[in-house]
């Protein structure tokens, strides 16, 4: 007998509030957990992937989407990944007869996080999901008991332990900020991600709380796994896209870009090379004002000179990152 699929949209919605780069999330009624805005795609009533998505967070935050584009269209079989599950009498993860679900995620970013949703949703900082990711302020804190336990699941194997060292910077590896995906896969496989044993029908770990906060908050379904992805891509496209300025207004202060950059990458940079770069790169325009709004001197405002992407290839921003012994303390 075949079994039925079903096709669920996920949004990762993006912001930047005070500095931090937050995700709109939402509580189902009768779930502990957060999750994404998502909903069923109905072949017969919706006309495009994209229109759906739109019109069911409007519906489930009272958010209007900006910028979207699609991510990835998730549909593994079996305890690789983590599967996908829309609730509502479609079946679960590993239920018997349940039909097949394919998750397509989407990235929107917005100018603000506007406090225009339900009770049901909120924005939430990345890094409650991710702590491991944010290294602003040197090497964080969370990966000591990652790599703890990464060691013990390794064991002997040489190559387990090689993708722990590379993934988590481990023994002095380098650190690659868009392999946010692959480091929650590799968690999930060790099953140290709680999702991990949710989905192979496993009694939950108890890992000690030291271990259990570095690993950050679990979401509903796949919802870590489509946000892993988002973030990965998000850092990537910033280098060789302008998209960053879709996650501002339209004036601000140079230091407002940097820190909404950092938020993304999760790492701080070189401030008088970024600014070298911006200028070379002539992306923004000062508008001879200044904002004082700031708790210091004030600073100029500028805007993104959008009317250069019709004069040459759109390119994103030069990142100087600092290294981490020249981070903040």
């Amino acid at each position: 007998m075949p079994h039925s699929v079903v096709i669920g949209l996920s949004a990762v919605v993006v912001a930047i509030r005070d500095g931090e780069a937050v995700v709109l999330t939402v509580q189902p009624r009768g779930q502990e957990l957060q999750g994404l805005p998502f909903g069923p795609f109905d072949p017969a009533g919706d006309r495009t992937f994209e229109l759906a998505l739109r019109a069911f967070v409007t519906e489930q935050t009272r958010f209007n989407l900006g910028y979207v584009e699609q991510l990835y269209t998730f549909g593994d079989k079996g305890r690789d990944a983590p599967l996908a599950d829309l609730g509502a009498g479609l079946g679960g993860a590993g239920s018997e007869g349940a039909a097949r679900v394919i998750s397509v995620g989407y990235l929107a970013l917005a100018p603000a996080a506007l406090d225009r949703h339900s009770a049901e949703s909120d924005w939430r900082p990345w890094v409650r999901f991710f702590p491991w990711e944010d290294w602003r302020e040197g090497r964080p804190s969370a990966l000591a008991p990652i790599e703890e336990a990464l060691r013990r699941w390794a064991g002997g194997d040489p190559q387990r332990l090689s993708r722990a060292r590379l993934l988590f910077a481990m023994e002095g590896a380098m650190w690659n900020e868009e392999r946010v995906l692959e480091r929650y896969e590799l968690l999930y496989e060790a099953g140290l991600a709680p999702e991990a044993a949710r989905d192979r029908g496993e009694r939950p770990l108890d890992p000690p709380e030291r271990l259990r906060r570095a690993l950050g908050e679990p979401m509903i379904s796949d919802h870590r796994r489509i946000l892993a992805t988002a973030l990965s891509r998000l850092r990537g496209k910033i280098r060789y896209r302008p998209v960053v300025f879709e996650l501002l207004p339209e004036s601000f202060t140079l230091s407002a870009l940097q820190r909404a950059v950092e938020a993304i990458l999760g790492a701080p940079m070189h401030k008088q090379n970024f600014r070298r770069a911006l200028e070379r790169a002539e992306m923004v325009e000062g508008l001879g004002r200044l904002e004082t709004d700031t708790g210091g001197r004030p600073a100029e405002l500028f805007r993104f000179r959008r009317e250069a992407l019709r004069a040459r290839p759109a390119t994103g921003l030069t990142t100087p990152l600092l290294r981490v012994e020249d981070a903040p303390p």
